[in-house]
């Protein structure tokens, strides 16, 4: 299962708002920096508690989505065209 908190990093370290109570220390992480340009899900009409929701959702798909085959539809329009 995975566990997401939002954070901030700070003079090279990652600030958490929030300590999750169920994970032991030395629990690998993985760190995603997203950029201050990135979606506005508010402005979408999704707020935080939704974004949570769906994240959990999707994250299902996460492993399948990563798969070589899949690459093809990170440019699906040009690979169409090919058709």
């Amino acid at each position: 299962m995975l566990t997401t908190i939002e954070g901030m990093f700070r003079d090279g370290k990652i600030e958490l708002p929030e300590l999750p109570c169920d994970i032991r220390e030395d629990t690998p992480v993985i760190v995603t920096f997203l950029r201050k340009n990135s979606i506005d899900l508010q402005k979408r009409g999704i707020d935080k508690a939704q974004a949570a929701v769906l994240r959990e959702r999707l994250t299902t798909f996460a492993e399948d989505w990563e798969t070589p085959e899949m690459s093809i539809y990170d440019n699906y329009d040009a690979a169409r065209s090919d058709l």
